[in-house]
């Protein structure tokens, strides 16, 4: 017997407040205007992307100094550590966006702090050559605010970080020292050369891996397994800290003095996998996100920036009238936040995706959201669309120094290709962007 039959599913509201629901037939040949229809859609939904761009949440004030380093809890998304230069270290809650606690850790500056990889502790290091190890819940009534070690060493220690797995920590300074955290002495010493090490960073996925700056323009990299250097590249500049990949073993972006950040895969030193170029001042500091697609950088230049790992070019830049130099940064290990310690005592706290939007979305919401952005996707190369997804607003200063970095830049490529064009075919080499900036490779 035929029969018509309909299931009521797919036409009947389930309540009043519903929308009707419509029939829709997928045939393209019914559709003839839905690529014109989309664009509209498409070019709509960039436009208010930008007009949702509010990537600012709050500031953290109580430091009575400029913020120079910042670490984060490894088990508490809403604690974070900071440290600043008059040796005063503050324990934040994120959530009610305040203090919890605060220690006269140091005289001086407080170079450097990591947590302890179960949370239980942090160590932090400072101008006044000692390292000590604190309890992060605050002291019980009556009892002094007192660390649990203190390490007397011979000289500044610059930074510090705490292996991911075993009770080990690494300190920077004269020299790279790897502490075992029952004794009060170094089980051993690296140096290669003699200078000054800026930080120091254990790697999060083969983490016997440690990698060094130093102020004589190296990135060593050392395995804790043997007690010799592994490798080390020198640069045209100082690097002023590195950041490990937390996806992918070998790969790690340095910061450097040139303004540009670099990513290099540590099997191959002789070029670096991209050259991230935007900043206009010396870049301070790196941080990864826990996805391992993004990072983001602190510079001089009173701003920070959220860099893809496989671009050359910045995707966000944030900024605002009171922020000065920038000296650390840090992603939350929610990859929803990111926090940045400046010079006029401020921790700021942005969204690392400027227009989305926090709390929780309705089923509908987050359709229409998922929809949107697969629409930007589609159009994002078509010209209107992607001048008004690409287009920031910058203060003064960074537009006028782009400005002026671009004509230098301009006028060298003529140069050197006015040169080649005069020369002798082969005399004046071609050297590709990412060569350029590479001295050399020791092993």
């Amino acid at each position: 017997v035929k029969v018509l039959s309909r299931n009521p599913d797919d036409y009947v509201r389930e309540t009043k407040l519903d929308l009707q629901r419509v029939p829709r037939n997928y045939d393209p040949a019914l559709h003839p205007f839905e690529v014109a229809r989309e664009y509209t859609r498409a070019l709509n939904a960039t436009k208010l992307e930008r007009v949702f761009a509010k990537p600012f949440l709050s500031s953290l004030d109580g430091h009575r100094d400029g913020v120079n380093c910042m670490a984060k809890h490894p088990k508490s998304l809403s604690t974070v550590l900071s440290g600043a230069c008059d040796g005063e270290v503050k324990i934040w809650n994120l959530t009610k966006r305040q203090c919890i606690r605060t220690i006269q850790a140091h005289e001086g500056f407080v170079r450097g702090m990591c947590a302890r990889f179960c949370g239980t502790s942090f160590f932090t290091v400072g101008d006044d050559k000692t390292v000590k190890q604190w309890k992060m819940e605050s002291p019980e009534y009556g009892e002094e605010e007192e660390p649990i070690h203190t390490i007397l060493g011979k000289t500044v220690y610059t930074g510090i970080d705490h292996h991911w797995k075993e009770p080990v920590f690494a300190t920077c300074g004269h020299q790279v020292d790897i502490w075992d955290e029952q004794r009060t002495s170094p089980k051993c010493s690296l140096t290669w050369g003699f200078d000054s090490i800026s930080s120091v960073k254990f790697n999060p996925i083969e983490t016997y891996l440690l990698g060094s700056c130093a102020s004589d323009r190296n990135i060593v990299l050392y395995d804790m397994r043997k007690s010799t250097p592994l490798k080390k590249v020198i640069l045209n500049m100082r690097t002023n800290t590195l950041c490990w990949n937390p996806m992918e073993a070998f790969i790690f972006t340095a910061a450097n003095e040139d303004y540009n950040l670099y990513t290099f895969d540590m099997r191959f030193l002789e070029s670096p996998v991209m050259v991230h170029m935007d900043h206009v001042s010396a870049v301070l500091d790196v941080d990864y996100s826990p996805t391992g697609k993004e990072f983001v950088s602190a510079s001089f230049d009173k701003s920070i920036r959220i860099f893809p790992v496989d671009k050359g070019h910045s995707r966000e830049v944030y900024h605002t009238k009171r922020m000065q130099h920038v000296i650390t940064v840090k992603w939350t290990s929610d990859n929803k936040y990111i926090l940045c310690g400046s010079d006029e005592m401020n921790i700021r706290l942005w969204k690392a995706n400027a227009s989305e939007k926090l709390g929780v979305l309705a089923p509908r919401e987050k359709a229409a959201m998922n929809y949107n952005q697969k629409l930007k996707e589609k159009f994002q190369f078509h010209p209107q669309i992607r001048r008004i997804a690409q287009h920031r607003h910058l203060p003064k200063s960074i537009y006028c120094q782009i400005k002026e970095q671009r004509i230098m830049r301009e006028a060298r490529r003529r140069k050197e290709l006015n040169r080649r064009k005069h020369s002798k075919p082969g005399s004046v080499p071609l050297v590709p962007e990412r060569k350029k900036h590479i001295v050399a490779v020791v092993k």
